[in-house]
């Protein structure tokens, strides 16, 4: 019983404090340090910049962002294929493509262990920063950002789980440990969610200077909290949260969509929130997200896996600009020079996760590259404010949000003009806008859609089984019961 919660907790944690642990490329670049807690607290200036470095130190971790993750979030959709040569399976990434996984594959065991290691960081810094000697104004910022990465983690399982453990603090009973492996309702997790983001948009800032970039401001708890309220339909409360952001006037879509994902469109005014990577020695990177993705063969050194669908390419309207941002063909020259091998085993590949070697910042280290991950962006704050003013019957709303994401894109205001005609497009232009960003089969579930969507597509989804993910065989045997299946498996 104590494996499964120091997993969770502790041991993920003090693991953390050997670790680079600032977010900002000038901090990244210091060399790890072994540190006690004791030590950190003796010194809260540079202690609490540590101990919340730890928390965003898991952002960039494998098991995080990289194989695992894009495997349940992409590959399982319809917008994208395993990819790579047909006899490399990726472990379980063929299971997932063709949805006959089960508990015991392997993705769903790295996304619950990576989150809950994150949870408990950010759970072990709130109590240490509590009894921190420091102004306010710099203890309330690091709670703040240790609650909206909490919240962050909490929110990528629950999406992907449904209910799952609540720890909202650090477990120092047996009985505590034991009560804490037993999951709550999804309900209850996503309030603990909305608590942790209210509390930190009362304690972020509005800005984030230049030196700290990757460190999460206002607006991206706001931002977030809309998510968050869009996947429960709470439309008004979605409204007030994307209706703040749009009023900071601190953000606006990027002109060139492209740019977006290049190394010289990093913290645009597009961006709310992006994980910042550094391509320069030492590098530190979200570890393999560009090398599993990569085409593979000619000088490409990439795994080649997560793949766009046919299906996604024909998705795009005639001149939509995003088609050929998002998508690379084989044989296809880049923005760089670089040359897709006409002979790669797969015929397209992820565009928005290419790292260029002789135009960008690249220090031969294909696990650690520069491609900071882009996590929560303006085009989506239009997209959900059209979303939730449809809903709301205020398509005059709606249609002025959908219609600047579209003109961005190159392609004419929408022909929608009844609630239901709106709902539907903006359901498809969330596809093409945010294809390959970690999104797609979250929001086939919300929507009711995934069973119609993915058997039309081939895939073998079963309702109501999986409108979630199996809990990890794994966790549940450590818990010695405690933990339940979700339903179906």
């Amino acid at each position: 019983m104590k494996k499964i919660n120091k997993l969770y907790v502790a041991a993920a944690f003090m693991f953390a404090l050997a670790v680079p642990p600032s977010c900002g490329k000038g901090f990244l670049e210091e060399g790890p340090r072994r540190v006690t807690i004791q030590d950190l607290i003796n010194n809260p200036q540079d202690g609490a910049q540590k101990i919340i470095g730890a928390v965003y130190s898991k952002l960039y971790d494998w098991q995080q962002h990289s194989f695992s993750w894009m495997g349940i979030t992409s590959i399982t959709s319809d917008d994208a294929d395993k990819g790579s040569d047909p006899g490399d399976t990726g472990a379980d990434k063929h299971e997932l493509d063709n949805w006959t996984f089960n508990p015991s594959s392997i993705s769903f065991l790295e996304v619950w262990e990576s989150n809950f290691q994150g949870i408990g960081r950010a759970t072990y810094a709130l109590k240490f920063l509590e009894d921190m000697n420091l102004p306010m104004q710099d203890k309330d910022r690091y709670m703040g950002e240790a609650k909206m990465l909490r919240a962050y983690f909490y929110f990528n399982l629950v999406r992907c789980f449904g209910g799952v453990p609540k720890i909202d603090k650090v477990l120092e009973s047996q009985i505590e440990i034991e009560n804490a492996s037993a999951k709550v309702p999804a309900d209850q997790i996503y309030a603990f969610i909305e608590s942790d983001l209210n509390d930190a948009i009362m304690k972020l800032p509005v800005v984030v200077p230049l030196a700290e970039r990757g460190r999460v401001s206002k607006g991206a708890a706001q931002a977030l909290l809309a998510k968050v309220f869009l996947y429960q339909s709470k439309w008004s409360q979605a409204k007030g949260m994307v209706d703040a952001v749009i009023s900071s006037n601190q953000y606006a879509l990027l002109p060139n969509y492209s740019m977006i994902w290049r190394e010289a469109g990093e913290f645009s005014q597009e961006s709310i929130w992006e994980v910042n990577a550094v391509g320069t020695t030492p590098n530190r990177g979200v570890e393999g997200y560009f090398l599993v993705q990569a085409p593979r063969g000619g000088g490409g050194l990439g795994w080649g896996f997560n793949t766009p669908t046919q299906n996604l390419a024909d998705a795009y309207e005639p001149g939509d600009v995003r088609r050929a941002a998002t998508i690379m063909f084989a044989g296809q020259t880049l923005w760089d020079g670089f040359i897709v091998n006409a002979a790669a085993p797969n015929p397209r590949y992820n565009y928005k996760s290419y790292v260029s070697k002789t135009m960008e910042s690249f220090n031969g280290d294909d696990y650690n590259t520069n491609k900071n991950l882009r996590i929560l962006r303006f085009g989506e704050i239009l997209l959900i404010k059209a979303e939730v003013e449809n809903e709301l019957n205020n398509i005059p709303g709606a249609r002025a949000a959908l219609d600047a994401v579209r003109t961005r894109a190159g392609i004419g205001n929408t022909t929608a003009s009844t609630k239901i005609e709106f709902r539907e497009a903006i359901w498809k232009e969330r596809r093409v806008e945010l294809a390959f960003e970690h999104d797609r089969m979250f929001d086939l579930r919300r929507t009711g859609r995934a069973a119609t969507v993915l058997q039309a597509h081939g895939k073998n989804y079963i309702a109501p089984k999986h409108d979630l993910f199996p809990i990890p065989q794994r966790q549940i045997d450590l818990s010695n019961g405690k933990l339940v299946q979700n339903p179906g498996y």
